[in-house]
């Protein structure tokens, strides 16, 4: 299938948002990236967004309904990481059982026509566009950023001085299982002696 790179690509994106909702913490919630201006939304308002906007895009404009309200009950930061990343596999499960024809059919894009793997794309550089704005924010908090795509300053430094890529948690199941109970992550290294740039 040409389209297998998308439905990879989704894969491991899901996980991302999820990585990063594990790093804050539950008092976080509620700070915004400057606390009198309202218009920086905050952890929850994000959350909020990711569920509500990625439901709105892959119903209205990619035909998948996972059938499920977008918000979970309790608007708690665990409880959104369980409702996103149930429905975030069910939209895993459909797209991996869509066709080249279907990912080349032209769809209604607000007020122009795209083919649904460039809907798909967009709908991916969303949801990296707010990641990056969350990972800024736990920077302003003070709180450790682990990997997204590579290494960070906490994980050692940067790529030219080869430290590891380390997430919060091996795989889905283990963040869930820690989520919830005692969030055990991953150590982290924190930053080497060279400061975070790429000039030498």
């Amino acid at each position: 299938m040409s389209y297998q790179f998308l439905v990879d690509t989704y894969a491991t994106e899901r996980l991302k948002v999820l990585s990063v909702w594990a790093m804050f913490d539950d008092e976080d919630v509620s700070v915004r990236p400057h606390p009198v201006d309202p218009r920086g939304r905050n952890l929850h308002e994000q959350m909020v967004h990711q569920c509500v906007s990625e439901d709105l895009w892959f119903r209205t404009l990619l035909g998948i309904d996972v059938g499920a309200p977008p918000l979970p009950a309790q608007e708690t930061r665990i409880e959104f990481i369980k409702r996103y990343a149930e429905d975030s596999g069910r939209r895993l499960e459909e797209l991996r059982r869509k066709d080249d024809a279907w990912w080349e059919e032209n769809v209604t894009f607000f007020d122009v026509t795209r083919t649904r793997a460039w809907v798909m794309t967009r709908r991916l550089l969303h949801t990296a566009h707010h990641r990056g704005q969350q990972t800024a924010m736990l920077r302003m908090l003070n709180r450790p950023v682990y990997s997204t795509y590579g290494p960070t300053a906490d994980t050692g430094g940067l790529p030219q001085d080869h430290p590891p890529t380390i997430y919060p948690y091996p795989d889905l199941d283990t963040l869930l299982e820690q989520e919830a109970t005692n969030r055990a992550k991953r150590p982290l290294p924190g930053p080497g002696s060279r400061p975070p740039t790429e000039r030498p």
